[in-house]
This record gives C-alpha cells, structure tokens and sequence, in this order.
C-alpha cells in the first residue's frame, strides 16, 4: 500500500485495489440512520415527502419506503418514473411541466395507475395546456399552486394573481387542485433562529393565501414546502408536508453551513493519484466528469489532505497542491466529500455499495438519465 493511503476511518474500504476510479461509494447503514433522523424530526411519515433528486438511485427509495415513508418529490419525469417502478405510490414532479412534458406527464400517469402522480403549475397559459392534454386523454391531473417564496427562481408571488391562479386551477376542466408547493431555497442562514425568522417571514404570505383560498371556500388539500435547511421549521407547522432531499446523503456544503442539523455524510468519492507533474502537486482522476464543479473550490474535502488547494480542474483531471504531497506517490488512493453532492451524483451510471467495509455490489443510478420508457 503506498505510504500516503489511510488505513483508518469509516470510510476506508477493504481491497480497494480492486475498485476503479473515480467512483462514488455509497455506504446503506448510515444512509439507513439519515433517513431515521428524519422521520425523529418530522415526527410522521405521513409529513414526509423526501425529493429524490439527490439518490435518483431505486435502492435508496426502497430504503425510505422501507421506513414508511410513502410520499416522494422529484424533478425529472424519468426521477418519476424511477420512483413508480420502485414501488412508491405518491409523486410530486416540482417541476411545471412545458413542451413536449406536459404529452410525456400523461403518458406517465397511464404507464403507472397505481401511482398518483402530480405536478405544479404558475403560470395561466401552461395550466390550459395541461387542462387541455387531459381532457383529450380523458384523465384528471393533479396539480399544485407554484408558489415564489422569496427564491425568485419559480413559482408565482403570493398574492391576488397567485389567488387568481388557484381560482383558475379549481375549476379548470380535467385537473385538480391538489393544494400549495413553496420551496425555499434561498432560506439556509448558519444560525438556526436567522433561518427560522426568515422561514417564517416566507410562509406567513403562503399561509395568507391558504387563507384566502379557504375564505371563497376553495379547498387546499396540502402544502408541501421547504428543503433541507428549512424542513425541520416546516415540520413545527400544522399539516404541512417536508420535502428535504440531501439528507440521505449529506455533503461538505450543509455540514458546514448547516452544522445543527444531525445528519452524517454517507456518500464518499473515490479517486487515485494519476501523476505528481512537481514536488508539491498531486493530480487525481476527479475532474468535472466526476465531482460536480458548479462551486468555487473547494468542491471535495480529501480524508488527510483537507489542506490541499486546487490549482486545476479541468475535465479528466484535478490538480491539487499540498506540502504533503510527497506522501502520496502515483497510484495512491484517496477518499473524500463531495461539496455538492446532488450533481455529483447525477455524474456517475452507479454507486459501489459498501457494507462492513468492503464491496458489496452496485447500485445503479438509474434516473441520471434525462428519459426512461416515457
């Protein structure tokens, strides 16, 4: 082994030699008690809406499923169809489906009937084209109000339009209105009760409009909000559905802004020195095909060299330097965390499954693809 290999730590597994690099390591039993802090958090599985888009791996649902957990989020019709062919019966795509999706959101519902699938939607013109592609296939879709919550990114303000909308959505032919979707992305101050006060500031305008809708005595049947940083502030609210998703995982990037929250990571990158160009740099095969390179660096902490500093990256390669370098000759094996784990996942066709240390198999990443029958 060479001299700058770990011997030690939870994440070292046994006849690595025999693993290809770079690989993403999935380790089940701490994946197993990220998903039991959740349901400890939120209290009631029938609160829970885990989003998908992080594991987009069949294996990771079942274990939710597993758990009890029976509603799910995602964003990609083919995270969907995933999710259904694994057995869940309750989808949210959080994602308004346009274009050539709103034809592939009906197939998806008549491939998979015993799933109920739903979708949102914040825009008027978007609505009558699902209302209408239901109609002509002679189905009900399940729809969700998109609300803004301060994100920017999506959804429509809370407001009167926003009220119109849902109006709209009421009594529109061939949908129903399934109730409110606010994610709140932008919410994910360090100190807990900064996060807190501005989660609150964001959903005392959803809860308005709740109210409102109920006052023309319009029904609501769920809100569903928040992600990682806020679930636990959405799960002290009456009624209203958590969606979080890195928390089966965990990264760098929620560990270290996020550092009251009881989740360990559970997915390490596998990577090898490829070549040492000078005495102080490392190259390893961890280039952008490999960690998601979205972040400034940087954007994998290494076991034992958390002091290296990224000079390059590129596609195939990146280059650290370190003044350890010398300890890790070429062919040396290092593990580490991903920043970013959501993308970084989406890079690989599957994730070697370790259990007590060793190789046990893969589990295939099935909805990293854009489709998959549908």
């Amino acid at each position: 082994m060479p001299s700058g290999e770990p011997r030690s730590g939870w994440y070292v597994v046994d006849g690595v030699a025999d693993l290809p690099s770079p690989a993403i390591l999935v380790y089940p039993d701490r994946v197993e008690r990220n998903i039991r802090r959740l349901v400890d958090i939120v209290g009631d599985v029938r609160r829970l809406r885990p989003h998908i888009k992080t594991t987009k791996m069949p294996d990771v649902v079942r274990m939710h499923l597993d758990q009890g957990i029976t509603r799910f989020k995602c964003a990609t019709i083919a995270e969907a169809e995933m999710a259904a062919a694994a057995g869940v019966t309750d989808m949210l795509l959080a994602y308004q489906p346009v274009g050539p999706n709103v034809a592939r959101f009906v197939r998806l519902g008549q491939a998979f009937p015993a799933t109920r699938f739903s979708a949102v939607v914040d825009d008027a013109a978007t609505l009558d084209a699902l209302s209408a592609a239901a109609v002509t296939a002679g189905v009900t879709l399940s729809l969700y109000l998109d609300l803004d919550g301060g994100m920017h990114r999506t959804g429509i303000a809370p407001g009167p339009a926003a009220l119109a909308l849902y109006r709209q959505l009421s009594r529109q032919p061939g949908v129903h209105a399934a109730g409110l979707h606010m994610y709140d992305g932008h919410v994910r101050a360090s100190d807990p009760e900064e996060r807190r006060r501005t989660s609150d500031a964001a959903f005392a305008h959803v809860q308005a409009l709740a109210d409102a809708i109920a006052a023309e005595r319009l029904t609501v049947p769920a809100i569903v909000a928040g992600g990682s940083p806020t679930f636990p502030i959405h799960a002290a609210r009456p009624g209203v559905e958590c969606s979080p998703g890195t928390t089966a995982f965990w990264d760098v990037s929620y560990a270290t802004s996020l550092p009251d929250l009881p989740f360990e990571p559970a997915l390490v990158l596998l990577t090898r020195v490829v070549s040492r160009p000078a005495p102080n740099r490392l190259c390893l095969d961890l280039g952008h095909k490999a960690v998601a390179a979205e972040n400034p660096h940087p954007r994998v902490t290494l076991f034992g060299l958390e002091d290296a500093t990224a000079v390059g990256h590129s596609e195939e390669h990146l280059v650290l330097e370190s003044e350890r370098a010398g300890n890790f000759p070429v062919g040396s094996v290092l593990y580490g965390l991903p920043w970013h784990v959501c993308p970084t996942v989406a890079l690989h066709d599957e994730a070697v499954v370790i259990r007590d240390g060793r190789a046990s198999g893969h589990w295939p990443v099935t909805a990293r693809k854009r489709s998959l029958s549908i």
